[in-house]
């Protein structure tokens, strides 16, 4: 190509760095951009009906890939719509160019009924920002976002793109850059960890981010094996890999009530990739420090460390003859009768596929999952990093995206799926493999627990109403026949087998709308 405009030098960049694939929600600003894509055939381009499938989506192909997806925003309301979402990839460290479409240089002086402050937007989610202002800029600005995108641990990089320096000409393209790789942890520190195991005394070792995959998890078992220690993984790993052959290690809990249960007694914790526990709220009367008073906090390695070389350096002091506690092949039985918050799991569990990615948002139904799936064969679980729902339709649809070879199953609250769900219609048009079982209970389960919790009066009929998602009773079934996802609704145990091993077999998306009784 002799000459470009800023647009192409863009989506070149981005291909020649390894990024190939842009969820979209374009705008007039991004127009340039939109006509570029046929100029470079690499890049896939992934419409999204609403800013939030965009981001999400782009969160969960990345969690899957490795690398980043871009996404394509329209100014700063397109990326303040798609913010909740960014804000769960920020806290799962996750990897993503932004590109934010914003108007021409001499065209912002007139406050147009769009402009805003894109730099404020995106600078709340505390990762790389730049803006491009040169056409002949654009490539380089490209290649530097994609390099602050994957520097370790990963975090969202935003570059933002007015309009003429995208349709201005003498766009040049710019070779890929290296990201900063992760740290080792230094000896000394990994010396001091063995003895705080050695002790004597009673120690927790809480592991998160690249130590939830399988070199962090035979490594973690090791230690555990030798010496006694509680192992745990955090509450919301964003990726974690599970299942026969692999380690089962126990997720901290959510309530601060089972936290200190799980750490009753403990007088040392070890992090490694993550952060000591807090609580996820306050509580009128609670603690929010989730450590047990008196026990002392260790850093083996920071979250932006090589995580799993550290454990294993540990592994090496400690336990050096000792191999790795591995999960057995086991499935539950098929329950039978009426869907209840305890047997629904089951059905997973029996029938879960090989290598399949759990995109996890059940929320309150889905306490116990994670025993009913433990054996089952090795699949990997994305979780709600942020806490900020509506994240779980997103994420399926860019995993699926990102391993087309792959089942994906979509495990759906109800009231998070209405944030996020027209990415039903995304996975029809782009016939991705993803089975969602959308858990209707028709009400914000978790927030009437919460609403006890926090001591509020939990008895008021006002307060109820806010809490209640019936009257009307959403028909989900023809919601995603609406998007073009073939549904079906299960109500007992036996018709959420059938239809999960036919989605299962059949090609493209599916939803089962199964109506599961409330725990709260």
């Amino acid at each position: 190509m002799s000459e470009m405009n800023g647009a192409q030098s863009l989506i070149r960049t981005l291909v020649d760095s390894g990024v190939d694939v842009c969820f979209s929600n374009p705008g007039t600003s991004e127009m340039h951009f939109v006509a570029a894509l046929d100029s470079v055939p690499e890049m896939r381009g992934v419409l999204g009906l609403f800013e939030g499938v965009v981001t999400g989506a782009a969160d969960g192909y990345a969690r899957i890939a490795d690398k980043p997806a871009a996404t394509l925003l329209h100014l700063g309301p397109g990326l303040g719509n798609g913010l909740a979402n960014l804000h769960n990839a920020r806290r799962a460290h996750t990897p993503i160019v932004n590109v934010i479409g914003d108007h021409a240089t001499y065209h912002k002086q007139y406050d147009a009924p769009l402009e805003s402050d894109i730099e404020a937007v995106a600078g709340s989610l505390e990762g790389w920002v730049r803006r491009s202002e040169h056409t002949k800029d654009v490539g380089a600005d490209a290649a530097a976002a994609v390099a602050a995108s994957q520097d370790a641990p990963g975090q969202v990089a935003t570059l933002i793109l007015p309009a003429d320096a995208s349709w201005g000409e003498g766009g040049e393209t710019c070779a890929p850059i290296p990201p900063r790789i992760p740290q080792a942890v230094d000896a000394t520190t990994v010396k001091n960890i063995a003895e705080v195991l050695s002790s004597g005394e009673p120690v927790a070792l809480l592991v998160g981010g690249s130590g939830c995959r399988e070199a962090g998890l035979r490594a973690t078992s090791r230690i555990a094996a030798a010496t006694g220690v509680k192992a745990f993984v955090e509450t919301f790993p964003a990726r974690l890999e599970r299942g026969e052959g692999l380690p089962t290690i126990e997720r901290l809990g959510y309530l601060a009530e089972q936290v200190a249960y799980q750490l009753d007694g403990i007088k040392h914790v070890i992090v490694a990739g993550t952060k000591a526990p807090v609580s996820f709220f306050a509580y009128p009367g609670k603690a929010s420090n989730l450590v047990p008073e008196g026990a002392q906090v260790h850093v083996l390695a920071e979250i932006a460390q090589d995580v799993p070389r550290a454990l294993n350096d540990v592994a090496e002091l400690v336990a050096a003859e000792t191999e790795p506690v591995l999960q057995e092949a086991s499935r539950p039985a098929l329950p039978s009768g009426p869907l209840t918050p305890q047997n629904w799991v089951d059905v997973i569990g029996a029938l879960l596929p090989e290598r399949a990615i759990i995109a996890d948002e059940a929320n309150t139904s889905g306490l116990l999952l994670p025993a009913a799936t433990a054996g089952a064969p090795r699949h990997d679980v994305l979780t709600l990093t942020g806490g900020a729902i509506g994240y779980g339709m997103p994420v399926a649809t860019g995993a699926a995206v990102a391993a087309p070879d792959r089942p994906v199953i979509n495990l759906q609250s109800d009231g998070s799926a209405l944030y996020t769900i027209s990415a039903l219609w995304t996975q029809a048009r782009e016939n991705l493999n993803v089975t969602t079982v959308l858990l209707n209970n028709r009400a914000y389960a978790i927030l009437r627990l919460e609403l006890q919790r926090v001591g509020a009066d939990a008895n008021g009929p006002k307060a109820n109403e806010l809490l209640d998602l019936s009257r009307p009773d959403m028909d989900f079934v023809k919601i995603a026949e609406g998007m073009g996802v073939p549904a079906t609704r299960a109500t007992t145990a036996e018709e959420l087998a059938e239809q999960f091993q036919r989605a299962l077999a059949e090609p493209g998306p599916h939803l089962i709308d199964a109506i599961v009784p409330t725990l709260f």
